[in-house]
C-alpha cells in the first residue's frame, strides 16, 4: 500500500501538502513503497522528480486515496494464468487496469505459437502493464525446461498516475499468481530483451 509520509504536526489538508517556500521546485517521489512529497525518503526502488505544484499535490492526494481503497482483480486474470501454468494453453498474458483504475483485467493473450517478439510488441509504448510469459529453453546439458516470468512493464513515457497505481498494486496482484519463477521490472524494451530473458532463465 502506498502511503504519504507527511508531517504529523497538523492534519494532512490539501493546502498543507504544499509548503509555500517549496512551490515550483522538484521533489523526489517514490513510485514503489512509501513516498515523500517533500523532503527526504528512507528507501525506494524507483523514483521520479515531479514539480511541486498545487495540481501535482492534488493528484497525489487522489492517488493515495485510490491505493488505500485497493484495486480489484477480475476473476478472469487468475483463470487465464491457471490455463497458462497448468494446462500450457497460452504463451503469454498481459494485464491492464481499466479506464477508471478500479480493476485489473486481462488485456491480451498469446497462444503457444506466439513468438517472444510478438509478446514484446504487445506491450504499449506509453502505458504500464503486468505480464506473464512462459519461456521454454534448453539447458547446457540438453534438458528441456521452462520458466514463468512475471514482468512489471512501466515505460518512462507512461503517465505518472499510471506508474504510481501499477507500482502500488503490483505486490498484491502478483501474490495471487502462484507459480511465478522469475520477476522482472522494465522501463524499456532493452531490459526485457531475449538475451536478458535467457540470462535470467538459467
Amino acid at each position: 500500500m502506498v502511503r504519504p509520509l507527511l508531517p504529523s504536526a497538523s492534519p494532512p489538508a490539501r493546502a498543507r501538502l504544499l509548503p509555500r517556500s517549496a512551490r515550483g521546485v522538484l521533489v523526489p517521489l517514490l513510485i514503489s513503497g512509501p513516498f515523500v512529497l517533500a523532503g527526504r525518503f528512507q528507501t525506494c526502488s524507483s523514483t521520479l522528480a515531479l514539480p511541486l505544484t498545487r495540481s501535482c499535490a492534488a493528484m497525489l492526494e487522489s492517488l493515495v486515496a485510490n491505493a488505500r481503497s485497493g484495486v480489484a482483480v477480475n476473476d478472469e486474470c487468475m483463470l487465464k494464468f491457471g490455463e497458462l501454468q497448468s494446462k500450457r494453453l497460452h504463451r503469454f498474458i498481459t494485464y491492464k487496469m481499466d479506464d477508471k483504475f478500479k480493476e485489473i483485467v486481462v488485456d491480451q493473450v498469446g497462444d503457444r505459437a506466439t513468438s517472444y517478439e510478438d509478446f514484446t510488441n504487445s506491450l504499449p509504448e506509453n502505458d504500464c502493464r503486468y505480464a506473464i510469459y512462459d519461456f521454454d529453453f534448453v539447458t547446457a546439458e540438453d534438458v528441456q525446461k521452462s520458466r514463468i516470468f512475471y514482468i512489471l512493464w512501466s515505460p518512462d513515457s507512461a503517465k505518472v498516475k499510471s506508474k504510481m497505481l501499477y507500482a502500488s498494486s503490483n505486490q498484491k496482484f502478483k501474490s495471487g499468481l502462484n507459480g511465478i519463477q522469475v520477476e522482472l521490472q522494465a522501463t524499456d524494451a532493452s531490459e526485457i530483451s531475449i538475451d536478458q530473458i535467457k540470462d535470467r532463465a538459467r
